[in-house]
């Protein structure tokens, strides 16, 4: 590390003002910046008045700006004819541009040390436009504004393109007159506190760092500036793809800009828990331009003391790895599966702090793309998408660990042929499980049927004791858990039938059986609010009754399932008997449930409470409901073997 008083020696007397320089200019890039955007919004304004006006408050208060009148700025602009606007004030602005690029400019051209060549290079362009800047008057033409805020070199020189030749070479500057490098990050005029929170941004950045293999990225500065320390992180390589943040003693901002919309909603989608305040996003780039555009979005975190905020910058710090190279992986997923699953699985990786470069550098695509090709062997056929050839969940299941074999294995050093054996082997094993026989799910689906009509019976029969509204909550969220697992059956088994198309029957069939899981859950509910509403244990008693013959319906269920599932290429004539029989007597519960359901009615015919019979009636109702879906798909099953069997 080298000392604050080796770093004052070498650069000699002029550079003790060299920190203090860089400090204002940075702050003058966040006034520069600020300025433009604001004079886009005016424009915007002009060419459509009666659209909602933009809001660049929080950018202003970031940038230390405290004249609240630059807010009202945008909506005196008045657009005169096509080529012409007039905005009261503009010249006094530009005239704060013209300062700010002054500011910009001046520790680049009394630094020692610094390339004189391209010192005199920026102060030959700056002079031009600083000139042409503070001699505006109060009209511009879009053709001017474009000039201002492109960012396309090829398209010539302009302030935007200035500003970020001098913000690269002021970052440079910061780093060379850093005093130490602190778990990473260049350093320099830190106050006391300030240590402990660039270690928790580095900290974060060090923890996930090595996701990005040796991807070029993620160079951070800090310093103290005014009263707010300043972090500035560089992600990736390109010149708009930047994070700035200020942290205060009560909040962290941020100030985060991308060429990328996609990448930057994937951004705060990442800080999402840590319940960031964002400003919303803008484009800068003025509307009729055709490149230079990106994106700037502005966030904000309130804090209670300096363990919060060092919380935060280590969250915020590890998320940035995630953000390289993010839009080449969202498109080589786009080539396996939709923009809803790439996006998800994008952020699985982030959140298992997993990451994408691994894939990336396995192939990508290329690399699922051969693994299919070796692994379906005739199985697959042109045009197939990974969905297709597996089943949605078994697809994500498969590329997650896709993501993750690539990271662990290539961060180990292992060779990535290894790698793409161990997707093949992978590929085959999800192919032989997606033929797996989708009766087994089926009947894992109809023990969960089992399970919930017993608790709905034992909550009902719970209602007589105490404790029995306790039991019948607990019951109650046991059997919304059940029955989202057979969401998930009901799932995989639509997956089993794309893939097999033999399996179609099967998904029918617990399709419909999933609505006697889901009229059961109801009724669970129900169970909850009999003893507010004030229905008498006769009815409980009722009700009860009918859940008990549910019980004996669904096992019934279960039984004809487990007959169909040991009938080979012959059936004997004792296991037809018993699957027929099973048959007969869920048809046989129907038949009951009916008459327990018509004694519910005619006992609440007698009740004078509109509660009792509300809840009574739709607990009944939901039973019987249960009982005749659970008639119908054993009737189907009935059906279906009887035609294969003839």
């Amino acid at each position: 590390m080298l000392t604050k008083q080796a770093i004052v020696s070498a650069l000699g007397e002029q550079a003790l003002t060299l920190p203090a320089l860089i400090n204002e200019a940075l702050a003058a890039n966040d006034r520069l910046k600020y300025r433009l955007s604001l004079l886009q919004l005016a424009r915007a304004h002009a060419d459509e008045p009666s659209a909602p006006l933009g809001d660049l408050r929080q950018e202003r208060l970031g940038a230390r700006l405290e004249d609240a009148s630059l807010d009202r700025l945008p909506v005196s602009c008045r657009r005169l004819s096509a080529d012409r606007y007039h905005l009261p004030g503009i010249g006094a602005l530009l005239g704060e541009v013209a300062r700010e690029i002054e500011a910009m400019l001046a520790p680049v051209t009394t630094a020692p040390g610094m390339d004189e060549s391209a010192a005199e290079e920026l102060k030959s362009r700056a002079g031009p436009l600083i000139a042409s800047l503070r001699a505006h008057p109060d009209v511009f033409s879009p053709a001017e504004l474009e000039g201002w805020l492109h960012a396309g070199r090829e398209r010539g020189d302009g302030v935007h393109v200035l500003v970020m030749d001098l913000h690269r070479a002021i970052n440079a500057l910061q780093r060379s007159v850093a005093t130490e490098i602190l778990d990473g990050a260049s350093v320099y005029g830190l106050a006391a506190g300030d240590h402990a929170l660039v270690r928790a941004f580095m900290r974060g950045i060090n923890r996930t760092s090595h996701l990005r293999f040796d991807h070029p990225g993620l160079g951070t500065t800090a310093t103290r500036s005014r009263d707010r320390l300043l972090i500035q992180n560089d992600i990736g390589t390109t010149d708009a793809h930047v994070l700035v943040v200020h942290v205060s003693s009560e909040a962290v901002s941020i100030t985060y800009t991308d060429v990328h919309l996609q990448r930057l909603l994937f951004f705060q989608q990442l800080l999402h828990a840590s319940s960031v305040d964002w400003s919303d996003s803008r484009i800068v780039h003025d509307r009729q331009m055709t490149d230079g555009l990106y994106h700037v979005a502005v966030g904000r975190v309130s804090a209670q003391g300096a363990d919060e905020i060092a919380k935060f910058l280590d969250l915020l710090g590890s998320r940035l790895v995630f953000l390289i190279d993010w839009n080449r992986a969202r498109k080589q997923l786009r080539m396996l599966i939709g923009k809803k699953e790439a996006w998800r699985l994008l952020a699985w990786a982030a959140d298992h702090d997993i990451g994408h470069m691994g894939f990336l550098r396995l192939g990508g695509a290329q690399a699922v793309f051969d693994a299919v090709d070796f692994g379906a062997r005739g199985r697959g056929r042109f045009g197939q998408t990974l969905d297709d050839l597996l089943g949605a969940q078994r697809a994500a299941r498969f590329l997650e660990f896709v993501f993750n074999a690539a990271t662990t294995e290539l961060l180990a050093g292992r060779p990535a042929s290894l790698v793409h054996d161990e997707l093949r082997a992978e590929l085959s094993r999800q192919l032989r499980d997606s033929t797996k026989s989708a009766l087994d799910l089926v009947c894992e689906h109809a023990g969960l049927i089992v399970e919930i009509a017993s608790t709905v019976r034992d909550a009902l029969s719970g209602l007589k004791r105490a404790n029995g509204q306790d039991l019948a909550e607990r019951a109650a969220a046991r059997c919304k858990s059940w029955e989202s697992d057979a969401d998930a059956l009901v799932n995989e088994v639509r997956d089993s039938a794309r893939t097999t198309p033999e399996n179609g029957y099967l998904r029918d069939l617990i399709h419909q059986a999933d609505d006697v899981a889901d009229g059961l859950e109801e009724a669970a509910f129900l169970a909850t609010l009999l003893r507010p509403a004030g229905v008498g244990p006769g009815l409980i008693e009722h009700l009860y009754s009918l859940a008990s013959r549910l019980v004996e319906g669904s096992q019934e269920f279960v039984k004809a399932l487990e007959a169909v599932r040991g009938f080979g290429s012959t059936v004997s004539r004792e296991d037809l008997k018993e699957f027929i029989e099973a048959i007969h007597r869920i048809d046989k519960v129907e038949h009951e449930t009916d008459e327990l359901k018509r004694q519910i009615a005619k006992e609440l015919a007698g009740s004078t409470s509109a509660r009792e019979i509300h809840v009574a009636a739709e607990s009944a109702a939901d039973l019987e409901r249960a009982s005749d879906h659970l008639q119908h798909v054993a009737f189907v099953l009935r059906d279906r073997v009887i035609t294969q069997l003839s």
